[in-house]
């Protein structure tokens, strides 16, 4: 397996960020593994940290009163989990648990806030890839939800 420095720049959420702004985010992480089942965080807990999957699959979860637990997305090798650690008041709004054995890069959401506060220009940066996220995550939630409840106005995928 490649190392944490020698995996960043060749992953799609990383593109676009320079050698030593990867050295930055790279002194954050550390690669951590979930068994089948283990919690990678629960709703309402602090958000300290955002994961890029390296193997495996995670559901992100959500919890009704009446529907019990609903999965609302999946991610796999390659994707991101969580964004949390960047917007105040930095709590998890999903459980994310693994659905098989997972491996990851944890990146430690104090240690990269405090990092683009000395660098704005890295916290620009960063807020641009994890808005792409966030918006992905946006309009697949919403794709799930005309399926689940029809169509009842525009079809454009732009929800914003």
């Amino acid at each position: 397996m490649r190392t944490i420095e020698q995996y960043l720049p060749d992953h799609p959420f990383f593109a676009g960020l320079d050698a030593p702004a990867l050295a930055l985010v790279a002194g954050c992480a550390t690669n951590v593994s979930f068994a089948a089942g283990d919690f990678l965080f629960r709703e309402g807990e602090p958000a300290d940290q955002f994961f890029v999957v390296r193997r495996g699959r995670v559901a992100i979860e959500v919890h009704g009163p009446a529907a019990g637990t609903m999965v609302v997305d999946t991610v796999d090798a390659g994707d991101v989990v969580g964004w949390s650690w960047l917007v105040a008041p930095y709590r998890w709004l999903f459980d994310a648990r693994a659905v098989e054995a997972t491996g990851a890069v944890a990146f430690d959401g104090q240690c990269l806030r405090g990092k683009c506060d000395q660098d704005p220009r890295l916290g620009y940066d960063l807020m641009k890839l994890v808005t792409q996220v966030m918006f992905g995550r946006l309009v697949a939630a919403r794709l799930r939800l005309l399926d689940l409840y029809g169509s009842t106005g525009s079809t454009d995928a732009n929800p914003g």
